[in-house]
């Protein structure tokens, strides 16, 4: 995977949510890492096509391996002001050079009719 290809900016967050001494609670949002990335939609291709058995993703993340850094399922991605849920992390051919993501879309329900 080139630079090339790896077009696009995102953010990898954690968000905490965390209560006060009186029980409010409040979410925070922490950026793990800033990356460039290759984004990939759902579409009728043949990767696709065996994924759509078990998988809700809707968008294919790869990018180089961050070192030190653990991405997890309980981590989101923010890309072009969209924010995706992880679903599934790997690590490409097991060689620690790229991980692959697939995440979900997350729609916001407030504002909408």
């Amino acid at each position: 995977m080139s630079f090339g290809k790896m077009n696009k900016f995102a953010d990898i967050k954690a968000i905490t949510t965390t209560k006060d001494s009186e029980g409010f609670a409040t979410t925070s949002e922490t950026v793990i890492a800033s990356i460039r990335v290759y984004r990939e939609g759902r579409h009728g291709s043949e990767r696709w096509a065996n994924l759509a058995a078990f998988s809700e993703a809707t968008d294919l993340f790869r990018f180089r391996a961050i070192p030190g850094v653990l991405v997890t399922t309980e981590h989101f991605i923010e890309c072009e002001r969209e924010l995706f849920d992880i679903t599934s992390v790997e690590n490409v051919k097991g060689r620690g050079m790229y991980t692959e993501v697939l995440a979900k879309k997350v729609v916001s329900s407030v504002g909408k009719s």
